[in-house]
């Protein structure tokens, strides 16, 4: 059974719909209205409210590496379809479909090169293939992602944006929980460390798996993290939720994170942390 082929990597571009066209972006959450200009000086979050608008991969690549200097690998795997998937069009019609209008391969990519004067590993999520969703592609970058680190004796850091599991691949998509988490142990074995960050959303088997294993648990501000959406626990239990349920706030407060770290802050923390670890 074929779960994801090879195919020849494409040159490195930017995604073609990572963020709005134009000059002037609208806060969602308090509505003001920022410069592109601005909002490319404070990481794409409002300086007025702090919001993060949701960013892709490659966006996290050059706030994190050093000169925005990395190297990308993995880049050759797509989606199969070992299930003959359909519902309102084929899987390998969605799949085609989405690569075509947003340039966007998969939904992780991995990248390698220095920060902070040292080596580190990033496996990135992306919510706008797919939802992020976890298929075969994503299960085997991070797999990858962790031989890497081992390979180059540096940290890893995956950066979660996920709806969960991807239903068009099934079973096979659920395999993948496991297959990360076990493989994560390797890197524990080795004595590297791995640093999870979960931004908005990290939802299903993402959470349920790799993204709550980290040596350090980290979060942006407000991201929405759990399993099932709030909507669907609280028409189960038929009770209204705390306040702030399934936030990262909520969940730092609970002792499920250990910290929140503003995207501004994100590459000194990271090595700062990944630093400490090391040693």
């Amino acid at each position: 059974m074929v779960w994801f082929k090879r195919v020849k990597p494409s040159i490195r571009t930017t995604d073609k719909l990572d963020m709005p066209e134009g000059l002037w972006w609208k806060c969602e959450d308090c509505g003001a209205m920022i410069h592109k200009k601005q909002l490319e000086d404070h990481v794409y979050t409002c300086s007025e409210c702090g919001y993060h608008f949701r960013i892709s991969p490659y966006r996290y690549f050059s706030i994190l590496f050093d000169n925005e200097n990395y190297q990308e690998f993995g880049d050759g795997l797509r989606s199969a379809d070992p299930l003959g998937f359909t519902d309102t069009k084929k899987y390998t019609d969605r799949v085609h479909d989405i690569i075509e209008k947003t340039g966007k391969t998969e939904a992780c990519r991995n990248a390698w090169g220095d920060s902070g004067g040292k080596p580190l590993v990033i496996s990135a999520m992306d919510f706008g293939f797919i939802g992020g969703s976890m298929g075969s592609v994503v299960g085997e970058k991070i797999a990858r992602a962790v031989d890497k680190a081992i390979e180059l004796k540096a940290p890893l850091l995956v950066i979660s944006q996920s709806g969960g599991a991807r239903m068009m691949e099934g079973a096979f998509s659920l395999m993948q929980m496991a297959k990360t988490a076990a493989r994560l142990t390797l890197l524990g074995e080795k004595r590297l460390p791995y640093i999870s960050l979960m931004t908005d959303p990290t939802m299903g088997g993402i959470t349920a798996s790799f993204a709550m294993l980290g040596d350090i648990n980290l979060s942006e501000p407000k991201a929405l993290i759990g399993f099932a959406g709030p909507r669907v626990i609280r028409d189960t239990i038929k009770r209204d939720l705390p306040e702030g349920f399934q936030r990262a706030e909520f969940l730092l407060d609970h002792g499920f994170l250990d910290a929140i770290v503003h995207r501004k802050e994100l590459k000194n923390q990271i090595v700062r942390l990944s630093g400490m670890l090391s040693a």
